[in-house]
């Protein structure tokens, strides 16, 4: 229940939260979306769900591989679109499903 919660959160509130911090933008910087996390009430333990929403898709790899090691991030993908699709959300995390 907790883990829909958090992911839920993040497909509704995070990007709101994150343009009015720093304005609209196509993608936003791996420290401005985790100091959102980490400031304004997300559950850190999804922060690479925030990366992968609103990072560069280009610097999410080395990233990833800098923050989270033990995390393949399309094993990851995958894991959030199953448990989305299997409780029938996904809000913004639509973009997931590409």
């Amino acid at each position: 229940m907790f883990k829909h919660t958090a992911i839920k959160k993040y497909g509704k509130k995070l990007l709101p939260v994150m343009q009015k911090r720093y304005g609209e933008q196509r993608h936003y910087s791996a420290s401005q979306i985790r100091a959102t996390v980490y400031q304004c009430n997300f559950k850190p333990s999804f922060l690479p769900l925030g990366y992968l929403l609103f990072l560069d898709p280009q610097l999410l790899p080395t990233l990833m591989k800098k923050e989270f090691p033990s995390i393949c991030i399309q094993d990851y993908k995958k894991e959030m679109r199953d448990y989305l699709d299997e409780r029938k959300y996904h809000g913004y995390l639509q973009s997931l499903a590409v």
